[in-house]
């Protein structure tokens, strides 16, 4: 292989990693903290009102799109992007869009539930000392699609 394909791209992997004590390559390669005492949790305690549960890698936030009828996912309270998809983007060029698109921005696991149960998985998951939140909220409409508003713009995809 030529010389000049074996890498391109303005950073090492020793490079420090922005807002974190890591440097890239380890950033890159940190396993990912799995969700299954999470799910194992609010399955044993909600099943029934558990109308859909996505994790959100290889689809990343239009993921969801895949499993839904004429319905409008709207994700409007999204967690900050984390250093490492903010580097990916900067270095890269990759437009906002399609980053949320490629990438879960940090966003791995939906849970599609009534509103009343949203808190009792928030304290599910911080009693794991994983992050929770409430993102967005689903309603009716004439074609399905995600409708994501982040600091970044509010994009739509369908």
């Amino acid at each position: 292989m030529p010389e000049t394909l074996v890498y391109s791209g303005p950073a090492q992997l020793t490079d420090p990693l922005e807002g974190t004590p890591l440097n890239l390559g380890k950033a890159v390669l940190s396993p990912t903290r799995t969700y299954a005492p999470v799910i194992r949790e609010v399955l044993a305690k909600m099943r029934g009102d558990i109308h859909g549960m996505v994790h959100c890698s290889g689809g990343a936030q239009t993921k969801v799109l895949h499993f839904i009828g004429d319905l409008r996912v709207i994700k409007d309270n999204l967690f900050p992007v984390p250093s490492l998809f903010a580097a990916i983007q900067r270095m890269s060029g990759t437009n906002w869009q399609e980053m949320y698109k490629v990438f879960n921005m940090g966003h791995r696991l939906e849970f599609y539930v009534p509103p009343a149960r949203a808190s009792e998985i928030i304290a599910i998951s911080n009693s794991f000392g994983i992050d929770a939140r409430i993102i967005g909220r689903v309603e009716a409409a004439p074609v399905k699609e995600v409708v994501l508003t982040s600091p970044h713009g509010t994009f739509t995809y369908n």
